[in-house]
């Protein structure tokens, strides 16, 4: 088969021009691993909860409320071994993207430290 073909892989298009043989299979976009999706899902939720009472305007209060989200996480032992256990197998800055708010990079900068910790 010659020609253009263009595969949609549910996280994008892959576009491919064929000129000759090519062999037909089944293409699968990458995922996030759900652990992963669903640490970002409980910091997100508290986060909104937190807004109410932090509004992080400002750098300054976006680190108080990431402050006040490490605190939350530190103090539940499960909690924060889940959120280590989806940054290594989705990756730290995966993670940060997943949680989709300002203060992300500062509760990845602690959970960064958690895991230097835990490899010393």
């Amino acid at each position: 088969m010659a020609g253009d073909r263009t595969i949609n892989t549910g996280g994008g298009n892959y576009n491919e021009r064929i000129d000759g043989s090519y062999i037909e299979g089944n293409y699968y976009a990458a995922r996030q691993p759900q652990s992963l999706v669903q640490a970002a899902a409980e910091i997100q939720a508290l986060l909104k909860q937190l807004e109410t009472s932090y509004p992080a305007d400002t750098p300054a209060r976006d680190m108080v409320v990431a402050t006040e989200v490490v605190k939350r996480i530190e103090s539940d032992p499960t909690w924060k071994q889940r959120v280590i256990g989806a940054v290594k197998e989705g990756g730290l800055a995966a993670f940060e993207k997943a949680i989709d708010n300002p203060v992300g990079a500062f509760i990845t900068g602690a959970i960064k430290g958690w895991q230097e910790v835990k490899n010393v």
